[in-house]
């Protein structure tokens, strides 16, 4: 129902406020008394089969959802009732911040693809915290964080600590977002010696409370291997506990979309179908250079149950999806955990 009539429709009208629309309707169906119950007896798939344990943590099913689709954590106990084993929300900067100007969301229709520059819009942590305090306990909740965007280099540490800080508490994992092509100071974000810098500062603050939460980092899909290869140095390194590939790519080779009209979108992040080889070969290439000594967790142009099974064949443990979800519908994480309780048995 979903691809035949409600995607058609929706698809008519600028791809940002059809999202908060959309969350405004899973809301406001979900108070509805019994709706709750029919959407997971209509998408939620439960098996012992399709659980899986990593960095300390039981995870119901391997399907999650991406930073990106809940920022402010507004949705994650409803957006549950869909059959996702995880929900990561974020990205979570310590300040409240409009982002880049819009338009800056927009779909590739024939490549399957978004392309976004959203610019870490968020409302920041305060809010974050009092959402998340309304946690119904139904899954696992990673936290996305970043900096603000007008934070000044000295201060990227800061922000990163803040976050880390404050929703230390509310959530099971974090993700240091480093790799977001749509934020300032790209370039500094993913050199080397800050990195280690920003782990080290984060794991030390980690050491100080008594439930430490596991830590990972979410990398871009258009590194080279030798730049791949200093990832997996970082995590020897370091002992951080995983890593997600990927986030975004700045890279339009081999699009269906016209020239015209990707001058028309402009910069920003491009997701979706268009970039599911490049992120399974990072993952490929992380998974066998390192031994599958790190889980990785594979996000990036998920669309069916195959492209799933695809991803972790390739060395991922647990996939998120994003802009396939948006494509497929929730129909997808059902089909991708019957793919795998049909592979188990």
């Amino acid at each position: 129902m979903y691809k035949l009539l409600l995607r058609p429709l929706l698809f008519c009208f600028d791809p940002e406020k059809v999202h908060y629309f959309i969350f405004s309707l899973i809301r406001n169906f979900s108070k509805i008394p019994g709706m709750s119950a029919l959407f997971r007896s209509l998408y939620l798939v439960k098996d012992s089969s399709l659980e899986r344990e990593f960095f300390g943590l039981k995870f119901n099913n391997p399907v999650g959802l991406a930073a990106g689709f809940d920022k402010n954590a507004v949705l994650y106990n409803e957006l549950a009732n869909f059959g996702f084993g995880f929900i990561e929300i974020g990205t979570v900067t310590p300040k409240g911040q409009a982002g880049n100007p819009k338009k800056r969301l927009f779909r590739l229709q024939d490549d399957k693809g978004i392309i976004n520059r959203m610019g870490f819009n968020n409302d920041g942590l305060e809010t974050a915290i009092s959402q998340l305090k309304k946690n119904r306990g139904k899954l696992i909740i990673g936290g996305n964080i970043g900096k603000n965007t007008d934070t000044k280099p000295e201060d990227y540490t800061k922000d990163y600590m803040t976050c880390f800080n404050g929703l230390h508490p509310y959530v099971d994992y974090f993700v240091l977002n480093v790799s977001c092509p749509n934020v300032a100071s790209h370039a500094k974000l993913n050199d080397k010696d800050y990195l280690l810098e920003l782990i080290h500062a984060v794991q030390k603050a980690n050491r100080v409370f008594e439930d430490q939460k596991p830590i990972l980092l979410k990398i871009a899909p258009d590194l080279n291997d030798q730049q791949l290869d200093e990832i997996i140095d970082i995590i020897s390194e370091t002992s951080l506990d995983g890593v997600i590939a990927s986030n975004t790519s700045i890279d339009r080779t081999g699009l269906k979309a016209s020239n015209e009209r990707l001058a028309e979108i402009g910069n920003g992040g491009l997701s979706g179908q268009p970039i599911k080889e490049k992120s399974t070969k990072v993952i490929r290439y992380l998974s066998e250079k390192s031994n599958q000594s790190f889980p990785i967790i594979g996000v990036g142009g998920i669309h069916s149950a195959e492209d799933a099974l695809e991803k972790l064949e390739a060395g991922a443990d647990l996939v998120q999806l994003y802009t396939g979800f948006i494509y497929e519908g929730p129909k997808l994480i059902k089909d991708i955990n019957k793919l795998l309780l049909k592979k188990a048995n």
